[in-house]
C-alpha cells in the first residue's frame, strides 16, 4: 500500500477520534474515490502515491470550482463548506510552485524544446508536465507557457 494512502487512513482514524466532522467526511470521500479508482477497469489494482496525488489534485479542483459556483449562486454556506474540504485535501498535496519557480521551469522547458511559437505549445507542456505534476494547476502552467511563447514572436 502507498505511504500516502496509509497516511490518509491513519488521519481518518485520528479525525474520527477527535470528532472533526469536516476532516472525517473529506477523508472518507477521498478514500472512497481512491477505492473507486483502484477497482475501475478490468482488474483490481493498487494506486501509487503519484496517482493518488493526481486524484487529490482533481478532487481539490472540483471543490474550488464548486465553491465558486456556490458563491455565484448566492449560497455562501455551501461555498464555505467546499473551501473547507479543499483545504483538508490540500494538506496532502505537494507544496505548490510559486510564480517565480513556475516562470523559471517554463523558461527552461522552452529553451530545452527549442520552441518559439505558441502553436507548438504542446511540446513545451509535454516536457514540463512531469516537472510540475501536482505542484501547479494545469491552467496556470498553460497560461505561463502561452505568455512566454507569445513574448518570443
Amino acid at each position: 500500500m502507498s505511504e500516502l494512502k496509509d497516511r490518509l487512513k491513519n488521519d481518518l482514524t485520528t479525525a474520527i477520534k477527535a470528532r472533526d466532522k469536516v476532516r472525517t467526511a473529506t477523508l472518507r470521500m477521498v478514500l472512497a474515490a481512491i477505492s473507486t479508482e483502484e477497482s475501475s477497469g478490468s482488474s483490481q489494482r493498487s494506486l501509487g502515491d503519484e496517482e493518488i496525488v493526481r486524484l487529490l489534485t482533481r478532487e481539490a479542483k472540483k471543490r474550488r470550482e464548486a465553491a465558486e459556483a456556490f458563491d455565484k449562486g448566492g449560497r455562501p454556506e455551501q461555498a464555505e463548506a467546499e473551501r473547507a474540504e479543499s483545504e483538508v485535501i490540500s494538506d496532502y498535496l505537494p507544496k505548490q510552485l510559486t510564480d517565480e519557480e513556475l516562470t523559471r521551469l517554463v523558461a527552461e522547458a522552452v529553451v530545452e524544446t527549442g520552441v518559439d511559437s505558441p502553436k507548438a505549445m504542446g511540446q513545451v507542456m509535454k516536457a514540463l508536465n512531469p516537472r510540475v505534476a501536482g505542484r501547479a494547476e494545469g491552467s496556470r502552467v498553460a497560461a505561463e507557457v502561452k505568455r512566454q511563447l507569445s513574448g518570443r514572436l
